[in-house]
């Protein structure tokens, strides 16, 4: 069955931006799972096994990767059971609105040997502390690369740029959004790319499995909200499910637009997440924005995506330095954690989960 990934997190120049708020609507998420515990005590190993017992017993699995680092899991969502697993913890803290109703604590700090750890408490302090101190760097790095983002933006957007893209918006929906039989469509909210340890990373394949039509934007400056805001209001108008994906430089913006129900996907090809295939359609967005005025600001854009580059690798090299960091916390800790236990408790969920299916 294709894997599908996103992110619910992203480092962005506001800081760590969420959208786990998504997995609180009791109507779409009957059961959560919330887990709690602290560094190297399993929470991503028992999600990873979680769903693959997901997909052996043929459930489609939604994985939610961490937007620090994408080897790891923050959550595990099986859409057609309305049921999740996530990771409860800072930066991303989830709590039970209908605690036993909907969500359960599953506590995974029982797995510590504490009697071990005390001994270590002075060298998990200052791990712990190392660590956390990283993300300031980063932010301010990010915030920097996005007002400079903003400053490219300002000149170029105009009106006449954004009744442009509503034109083209127009002739679009007119041609490709179809109604389905329900009266409104769902809005799903995910980032489909992240700044990570491993640099920018844009999940293509995710829109690859639910599209067989894609129509990539080429935009420098933010063009595409423009042009997939109307688009996505008229999808959901149509009864479209839409899963509507956020730009990580600016989380407000929307990047990409994915309509699994019409097999149709708009995606952003930009400089720091370049799509390198061959779609159904492409629309250089950058064309519009080809005047003399912007033609004379060529040199004082150069210059400024360039520092905003270089500002972007130093959030990722400090991306590197926060894993090496949590990697040593881990390390601490992994010792004296019984994953025997952690393993048995994936399973046991798995079972409870798949019951339902």
């Amino acid at each position: 069955m294709a894997e599908i990934r996103y992110f619910l997190g992203g480092n962005t120049p506001a800081g760590f931006y969420s959208l786990y708020d998504e997995l609180s609507d009791p109507h779409r998420i009957k059961r959560l799972y919330i887990l709690k515990g602290g560094a190297g005590c399993g929470k991503s190993t028992l999600m990873k096994r979680v769903a693959l017992h997901g997909e052996a017993a043929g459930l489609q699995v939604e994985r939610i990767l961490c937007s620090a680092d994408p080897e790891s899991l923050d959550g595990v969502i099986f859409p057609s059971l309305g049921t999740a697993v996530v990771d409860g913890t800072a930066p991303h803290v989830m709590e039970a609105n209908y605690a036993g109703a909907v969500e359960r604590y599953v506590d995974l700090s029982i797995f510590y040997d504490r009697s071990a750890l005390k001994p270590l408490t002075n060298a998990i302090i200052d791990a712990t502390a190392e660590y956390k101190n990283r993300y300031k760097t980063i932010y301010r790095c990010l915030h920097a690369a996005g007002q400079l983002a903003q400053d490219r933006a300002e000149p170029v957007v105009t009106d006449a740029i954004r009744q442009k893209l509503a034109l083209r918006a127009k002739g679009i929906i007119r041609r490709e959004i179809k109604p389905a039989k329900t009266e409104s469509g769902i809005l799903c909210r995910r980032f489909l790319s992240a700044i990570t340890c491993k640099g920018p990373v844009a999940l293509w394949d995710t829109v690859n499995v639910q599209a067989e039509r894609v129509y990539r934007l080429s935009d420098s400056y933010g063009l595409a909200h423009w042009l997939l805001s109307p688009i996505l209001t008229a999808a959901l108008a149509a009864g479209q499910n839409c899963v509507a994906c956020y730009d990580p430089m600016d989380p407000e913006g929307l990047a990409h637009l994915i309509l699994p129900g019409l097999s149709l996907a708009f995606v952003t090809d930009c400089p720091m997440f370049p799509r390198e295939c061959k779609d159904y359609r492409h629309l250089r967005l950058d064309a519009m924005t080809e005047s003399n005025q912007s033609r004379s600001l060529r040199p004082r854009l150069r210059f400024s995506q360039k520092v905003s580059a270089a500002l972007v690798d130093e959030a990722v090299t400090g991306l590197i330095r926060a894993k090496e960091d949590h990697d040593r916390l881990e390390a601490l800790y992994n010792p004296h954690v019984d994953f025997d236990g952690v393993t048995q408790l994936a399973d046991d969920l798995a079972e409870e989960i798949i019951a339902n299916h």
